[in-house]
């Protein structure tokens, strides 16, 4: 796949020299923020998948965030099914930190959603952010998405439930 590219900001498919940037967010509390950190886990799954060659699959996929030669952090997505024979996209973002604040989680997720409508049938696709990200709450309307509404305790992290904030974009807001 090509890069999907616009101003600085690129996504491309995901290489084995970029497997250390992406199991930073798996070992460095600081890289993944307060609000993505959920402890020590799995640090080997980044290189799992990797030697499966499954970085992208028909129900979800990884791809970098970059400028230029600069990695900035991942966009991922998975399919989530909802009836027989309909699905949808739920996606999310992890920026390292000087990547942050300049408008890269904006444009990498705007991206996304063109690239995920272009290239499948589905025709929603969701983001799940805690309440107190606000930067991602932003981002994710000034990319287009709709906030639905507010799922109570779906998430354990950092000894407690937390709650999430749900935003969509359907295939014909886009424009």
């Amino acid at each position: 796949m090509p890069r999907i590219t616009s101003a600085e900001t690129a996504l491309r498919p995901v290489d084995e020299p970029d497997l250390p940037v992406m199991e930073r967010f798996l070992r460095d509390p600081e890289a993944a923020t307060s609000l993505q950190w959920y402890g020590w886990r799995d640090l080997g799954r980044w290189r799992r998948l990797w030697a499966e060659n499954s970085p992208l699959t028909e129900d979800a996929g990884h791809l970098m965030v970059v400028r230029g030669a600069e990695r900035l952090g991942i966009v991922t997505w998975r399919r989530v099914v909802s009836a027989p024979l309909s699905s949808y996209w739920n996606m999310g973002i992890a920026l390292l930190p000087q990547a942050r604040g300049q408008g890269v989680g904006t444009e990498a997720q705007r991206q996304l959603v063109r690239y995920l409508f272009a290239h499948s049938t589905v025709t929603r696709i969701e983001a799940d952010t805690e309440p107190g990200n606000l930067a991602e709450q932003r981002a994710l309307e000034k990319a287009g998405f709709t906030r639905e509404g507010v799922l109570r305790s779906v998430a354990f992290r950092d000894g407690r439930w937390r709650d999430a904030v749900r935003y969509s974009v359907l295939r014909e807001e886009l424009g």
